[in-house]
């Protein structure tokens, strides 16, 4: 049994490499070149560890690195949807389920049930953790756009309510947070790195 776990838990550690080559949008700190979704997944982990004291709830700070870690690999199968996509819907979270049963269905069936659970529960974005990484998730690409002189916003012709919308989200998670984001957002403004 131990065997037949351990070749599907090495099967999956190779199948999930693939995420390093799923380009975003956003571009590095600073930078010219696009993240990678392995790269967005780790930093997202460490920004977990880091801002934790700042989440307006207690939280499982593991289950929080998980969700961030596991939150994006259903893009092997599915590719990155750009955040201000006008044409797709970024929650397609019925087509993004087959994609993580996929993926997920290759673990033993116990960490499998387990990782397609804490995938769903960071989608729903009900529960303290997956609020808190879902602040994560938003926080850090507002970080590199406005490290980059407005990055992908100049890029795409994103405008200022679009981001506010869509970076709102971070004050469930952390009201600390949200106002340093809704500063910087501002800020951005101010500086003409985003459109009003």
């Amino acid at each position: 049994m131990k065997t037949e776990n351990l070749l599907k838990q090495i099967d999956f550690i190779k199948e999930i490499d693939k995420i390093k080559y799923i380009q975003r949008r956003t571009k590095l700190f600073n930078s010219d070149r696009r993240e990678n979704d392995a790269e967005h997944s780790w930093h997202l982990a460490m920004m977990a560890i880091v801002l934790s004291e700042h989440s307006d709830c207690e939280i499982d700070l593991l289950k929080v690195v998980k969700m961030v870690l596991i939150h994006d690999i259903v893009e092997i199968d599915a590719g990155d949807t750009f955040l201000y996509d006008q044409n797709k819907n970024h929650d397609n979270t019925a087509a993004e389920m087959k994609c993580a049963e996929r993926i997920f269905g290759m673990l033993p069936k116990k960490q499998a049930e387990e990782f397609v659970q804490i995938w769903i529960e960071f989608e729903d974005g009900n529960s303290n953790e997956a609020k808190f990484a879902k602040s994560m998730d938003r926080l850090e690409p507002l970080l590199q756009n406005t490290s980059n002189n407005g990055g992908t916003w100049k890029e795409f012709g994103v405008k200022y309510q679009a981001v506010y919308d869509k970076k709102k989200i971070i004050e469930n998670g952390s009201k600390e947070l949200w106002n340093y984001a809704e500063k910087l957002i501002d800020e951005s403004v101010e500086k003409g790195i985003l459109a009003k």
